[in-house]
């Protein structure tokens, strides 16, 4: 049998959520979960999913079939319905497109762009004070960090200090932030004629909170490398991959 990633605590947590979003409990459902963390971890193809889980084709028309529903999503965020967010943390990250990614019979953008590193698709994320995921987005690797600023922050309103590298230095940003009461911790780049003054420094040493949850996210290659074709499926991964983490706390 191949390495289980959920024990007894963890499912007896994760199933009333699963039953809660209309899944039915059928004698299987913990296996089907497993099956579906097994390929995030790992990163195989659907068909190479050790058939002790089941029969692919069933495992990944119900994951298919969840994720068009939102199921993935709607966990997440029952799991991180308490987070620490005095202080959010936000940042992207590319993740590199797998040649299998491309193609999707659809005529939506699918999140998969030409940029410096090929075809990457980017992960936006925010964390909160202990460095857990509260809220994310995925675009395309070629939309800038500051595009998505607010609506990430909008999923977080409740935060009361911001903090971001200088990828995030506009004056827009900073406006909104500080308009709705909240502080921004943003350095600005080197040719700005504003300089640091006010920057709180020990603040923004804790940025690497958000640096660590990437981390943590890439260690399942099936985030670290971007497979499924269609953006609902990658963005379901990543929000399965968030209520993973989320699950012992």
């Amino acid at each position: 049998m191949p390495r289980l990633m959920l024990n007894d605590q963890h499912w007896a947590k994760l199933k009333p959520i699963f039953v809660e979003q209309a899944i039915y409990d059928k004698p299987n459902l913990r296996l089907t979960i497993e099956a579906m963390l097994y390929r995030m971890r790992v990163g195989c193809p659907w068909r190479d999913i050790p058939s002790e889980f089941g029969r692919w084709n069933t495992l990944y028309k119900r994951y298919n079939e969840w994720s068009a529903k939102g199921i993935f999503q709607n966990i997440f965020s029952i799991l991180s319905d308490d987070p620490d967010t005095e202080w959010v943390f936000i940042d992207g990250s590319y993740i590199k497109a797998h040649q299998h990614s491309a193609g999707a019979a659809s005529l939506d953008q699918e999140a998969i762009g030409l940029s410096r590193g090929g075809q990457t698709t980017k992960i936006h994320l925010a964390v909160d004070a202990y460095g857990l995921p509260v809220a994310f987005e995925v675009t395309s690797g070629t939309v800038h960090d500051a595009q998505i600023a607010l609506p990430l922050l909008a999923q977080v309103e409740d935060a009361q200090w911001v903090i971001a590298d200088k990828g995030y230095d506009s004056q827009l940003i900073r406006d909104h932030i500080e308009s709705t009461g909240r502080v921004s911790v943003i350095p600005r780049r080197k040719n700005s004629k504003t300089g640091h003054a006010g920057l709180d420094k020990y603040m923004y040493k804790l940025r690497h909170l958000v640096e660590n949850m990437f981390a943590r996210l890439k260690q399942f290659r099936a985030i670290a490398t971007r497979y499924d074709k269609l953006k609902r499926n990658f963005v379901s991964l990543v929000a399965l991959a968030c209520a993973f983490i989320w699950l012992p706390m």
